[in-house]
C-alpha cells in the first residue's frame, strides 16, 4: 500500500485514505481515515474542511500512509491515535486498556438515575454533587467511568480497581488530564478485594452507595470470530469473562452484597445474551428493584439493582 498520486492536498490524501481502507475492508473506512489525518496534521475537522486544498509536506503524507497500513493490517484507529472520545470528553487508549464503546455511556445515564431516585424515594433532594457518596468503579481500565462520574459528582468519593496496574497508569494519566486525579483514588485489586471491610470503615459494615463495573463479558468461545481489531489488540483480561463469559457475573454480585450499604446501587453492563445468566443472580433476598436497559440496538446492556434494607 502506497502513495497513489503526488496531490498532498487535504482533499486528496482523504480521498486515497478512504479508497485504501475500503479496499482493505477496514469497518468504517471513511471515518478511520479522516481521524487518522486529523491525527498527523495535528488540525481539527473544522479547520481542514475550511482549506481542502491545503497542501502538506511529504513528512505528513508519509505519517498518514504509514498510519493507513497499519489500519489496514488490524491496529485499531484508536490504538494509531492513542485517543477516544467518551461522555464527551477524550481519554488516552492503548493496548493496555479496552477501547471505550458508546454502549458504555448506558452505565452513566442509569447510575445517575439510580442515584437521584433514590434521594427522591427516601423523601429527600437529589445530591447533584454526589455529596456523601462513595462509589467504587471495578475493572476501571481507562477510568472512563470513574472519570465521568467524578466530573458529575464533583464531591463524591471515588474509588477505581482493577488487576491491570498497567491499565491503572493509563487511567491515572486520564485522570490527571481531565483534572480529576484528587478525587479518585486508583487501586490494584481484584475486583473488590482490595478493600477488607475493617480497613476501610474502621469497622465491619457496609461501604459503598453505588458499585459500577463493565467487566470481562465475552466468551472465550468466541475469540475467533471477534474482528481482528479486537482480538488482537485489546487485553484479553478485559474482554473474556471465561468460557461462557458471565462467569465473573457471580463473584461481583456476591461481593457487591457485602460492601454495599442498605439501598446503594449496583449497576452493572452486560455482554450480549447474557441476561438470562446474570438476571437470577440478583432474583435474591439481598436484592430488589432489579432493572434491565436496552441501547439502541435494543440490547440489554445494563442491569441495575438495589440492596435490601435489614428487616428492623
Amino acid at each position: 500500500m502506497g502513495l497513489v498520486s503526488n496531490d498532498r492536498s487535504f482533499r486528496s490524501l482523504l480521498k486515497q485514505g478512504i479508497e485504501q481502507l475500503r479496499a482493505a475492508h477496514v469497518p468504517s473506512y471513511n471515518l478511520a481515515a479522516e481521524l487518522l489525518l486529523l491525527h498527523v496534521a495535528r488540525r481539527d475537522r473544522t479547520w481542514l474542511y475550511s482549506h481542502a486544498e491545503e497542501v502538506f509536506s511529504p513528512e505528513i503524507s508519509e505519517d498518514y500512509f504509514a498510519l493507513l497500513r497499519r489500519r489496514a493490517f488490524g491496529e485499531p484507529t484508536q490504538h494509531l491515535t492513542g485517543k477516544q472520545e467518551f461522555w464527551g470528553h477524550e481519554f488516552e487508549v492503548n493496548a493496555d486498556v479496552l477501547i471505550p464503546r458508546p454502549e458504555t455511556e448506558h452505565l452513566i445515564e442509569v447510575a445517575l438515575d439510580r442515584l437521584a431516585v433514590r434521594e427522591v424515594r427516601a423523601g429527600r433532594p437529589p445530591r447533584l454533587d454526589g455529596e456523601g457518596i462513595a462509589i467504587v468503579d471495578i475493572g476501571t481500565g481507562s477510568g472512563c467511568i470513574a472519570i465521568t462520574l467524578a466530573k458529575e459528582l464533583t464531591s463524591a468519593s471515588i474509588y477505581a480497581t482493577d488487576i491491570s496496574e498497567a491499565a491503572l497508569e493509563v487511567a491515572r494519566r486520564n485522570a490527571g488530564r481531565l483534572g480529576v486525579s484528587d478525587r479518585i483514588q486508583f487501586l490494584e485489586s481484584n475486583l473488590l478485594e482490595v478493600f477488607p471491610q475493617s480497613q476501610v470503615t474502621g469497622h465491619e459494615s457496609p461501604f459503598f452507595d453505588l458499585i459500577i463495573s463493565n467487566p470481562p463479558y465475552v466468551s472465550l468461545r468466541d475469540a475467533e470470530s471477534l474482528p481482528i481489531e479486537v482480538r488482537d489488540h485489546e487485553p484479553h483480561a478485559a474482554l473474556f469473562g471465561g468460557e461462557e463469559g458471565y462467569e465473573l457475573y457471580a463473584a461481583l454480585i456476591s461481593q457487591a452484597a457485602r460492601y454495599l450499604k442498605p439501598g446503594g446501587l449496583l449497576v452493572l453492563e452486560l455482554g450480549y445474551n447474557s441476561l438470562p445468566a446474570v438476571q437470577p443472580l440478583l432474583e435474591t433476598k439481598e436484592w430488589i428493584n432489579v432493572c434491565v436497559t436496552m441501547d439502541l440496538a435494543g440490547v440489554p446492556r445494563v442491569i441495575a439493582a438495589e440492596r435490601m434494607s435489614p428487616s428492623p
